[in-house]
């Protein structure tokens, strides 16, 4: 029966009958993030800077805690996902502010260099990054009002 594995008396935010959808929205969102990111490097040979790798770092393992958790309607997740992906929303902010303010970051790579937008919205590749992140982290900040006690 969908929503048995909830505790009795929790409530549910924004119309979700169990945590399954929006997991499964938040592992969507980390999967086209991870596939987007080994495309710019793999397809478009787009060399990362030190705060790429570090986005990535904290997104790519989302993928796979985000997918198990859609598929146990476990909730507790948002205590793993939470954590990393509001630093990755963070870490992107800084990369994206670096890209609009300065020519260079002082970190290895030029992570302020504007390699690639895209093609419609014309986000960069860290205005990207942190739209996913915010994503991931709104998503499971619902699961985590969603199954928090009464």
């Amino acid at each position: 029966m969908v929503g048995t594995t909830r505790a009795a008396g929790s409530r549910l935010a924004a119309g979700f009958d169990d945590p399954r959808l929006p997991l499964a929205l938040a592992a969507l969102v980390g999967a086209t993030a991870t596939v987007g990111s080994l495309y710019l490097s793999l397809g478009l040979e787009l060399v990362p800077c030190e705060l790429c790798w570090y986005q990535r770092i904290l997104m790519y393992p989302l993928v796979v805690v985000l997918g198990v958790a859609a598929v146990e309607r476990r909730a507790s997740v948002w205590r793993t996902v939470l954590p990393l992906s509001v630093l990755g929303t963070g870490l992107a902010a800084y990369h994206s502010y670096l890209q609009a303010t300065t020519v260079s970051c002082g970190f290895a790579g030029d992570c302020a260099a504007v390699l690639w937008r895209a093609p419609v919205l014309g986000l960069t590749v860290p205005n990207l990054s942190f739209v996913a992140f915010a994503l991931v982290s709104g998503l499971v900040a619902a699961v985590a009002v969603a199954s928090a006690e009464p």
